[in-house]
C-alpha cells in the first residue's frame, strides 16, 4: 500500500463529504489502471534474442516512439472538481511556499557566512597591508644607512690613504732633507770652510735657503696649483742650485719668463 502524503490528507480534511468520496473513487481507479499496467509489465518478460545489440536497438526505438506520442498528447484533467483542485492547488502553494522558505533561510545562511569571509579577508588584507608598509618603509631605512655607511666607509677610506700619504710624504721629506743636508750643504758653510777666498768673495745674503727648501718649495707649488707649477726665483734661491737643477733635468724654465722655473713633470 502506498504511503499517503501528509499535505495530500490536510487538503483531503478540508474537503466536503461528497468531494471526499469523489477522490477516493477517483484514486481507486487511478490505483487499480496502475497495478493492471504493472501486472502486464511483469507478464512480459523479454524474449530471448540471438543478437542482444539488435534487441537494444529495437527497445530504443520503442521508447523513441512512445516519447513522441506522450509529447503529442494534451495533459487532461483526473478530475474536474472545483473544490478539489482548489484544495489540491493550496496544498501544492503550501508545499512550494515551504520549500521556498528552506531555499531562503539557506541562502541567508550563506549570505551571512561570505560576510563573515568577507570581513576576515578585509582584516586579513589590512593586515597584510600594513606589513607590507612596515617592510618597505624598513628597507627604505636600511638602503639609507647602507649609503651613509658606504660614504662613511669610504670617507674613512680616503682619510686613511691622506694620512699615510701624508706620513710618507714626511719620511720622504726628511730622507730627502738628511741626503741634501749631508752631501749638499749650505753654501754658507761652503764659504765659512775656504777661508783664503774669504776676503775675496763678495758677501752672501743671509737668506739664502738650502736646496732641500728649494724642492720642498717646488713641490708645494706643483701640489697646490697644478695649473700654476712655476715659482719665481728671487735672492733667497742660490744660483749655483738653480743651475744644477737645471742642468740635471730637474727642473725647467718657464719659456716666456727666464726668472721662472717648476719641477719636470716625470712620467
Amino acid at each position: 500500500m502506498a504511503e499517503v502524503n501528509p499535505g495530500g490528507q490536510a487538503a483531503a480534511a478540508g474537503l466536503s463529504e461528497a468531494a471526499q468520496a469523489e477522490l477516493l473513487d477517483v484514486c481507486q481507479d487511478q490505483f487499480a489502471l496502475l497495478e493492471e499496467v504493472h501486472n502486464e509489465i511483469m507478464l512480459r518478460e523479454p524474449e530471448s534474442c540471438e543478437n542482444p545489440q539488435e534487441l537494444a536497438q529495437n527497445q530504443l526505438i520503442a521508447t523513441e516512439t512512445e516519447l513522441k506520442q506522450w509529447l503529442t498528447m494534451e495533459p487532461n484533467l483526473l478530475i474536474e472538481n472545483a473544490e478539489i483542485l482548489l484544495q489540491a492547488g493550496k496544498a501544492e502553494m503550501l508545499k512550494l511556499c515551504s520549500e521556498l522558505e528552506l531555499v531562503v533561510s539557506c541562502y541567508e545562511a550563506k549570505r551571512d557566512k561570505l560576510k563573515e569571509t568577507k570581513e576576515l579577508e578585509r582584516k586579513w588584507l589590512e593586515e597584510k597591508t600594513q606589513v607590507l608598509l612596515a617592510v618597505s618603509d624598513h628597507i627604505e631605512r636600511l638602503q639609507k644607512e647602507k649609503e651613509k655607511l658606504s660614504e662613511h666607509s669610504l670617507l674613512q677610506d680616503m682619510k686613511a690613504k691622506m694620512a699615510k700619504m701624508k706620513f710618507y710624504h714626511e719620511r720622504l721629506m726628511e730622507c730627502l732633507g738628511d741626503i741634501l743636508g749631508n752631501h749638499v750643504p749650505l753654501p754658507q758653510d761652503d764659504l765659512s770652510s775656504n777661508k783664503r777666498k774669504k776676503s775675496s768673495e763678495v758677501e752672501l745674503n743671509e737668506d739664502l735657503i738650502s736646496l732641500a727648501e728649494i724642492l720642498e718649495e717646488l713641490m708645494n707649488k706643483m701640489l697646490n696649483t697644478p695649473h700654476d707649477p712655476y715659482v719665481l726665483i728671487n735672492e733667497r734661491f742660490w744660483p749655483p742650485y738653480v743651475e744644477m737643477l737645471l742642468r740635471y733635468g730637474i727642473a725647467v724654465r718657464h719659456q716666456d719668463n727666464n726668472f721662472k722655473i717648476r719641477l719636470e713633470t716625470f712620467v
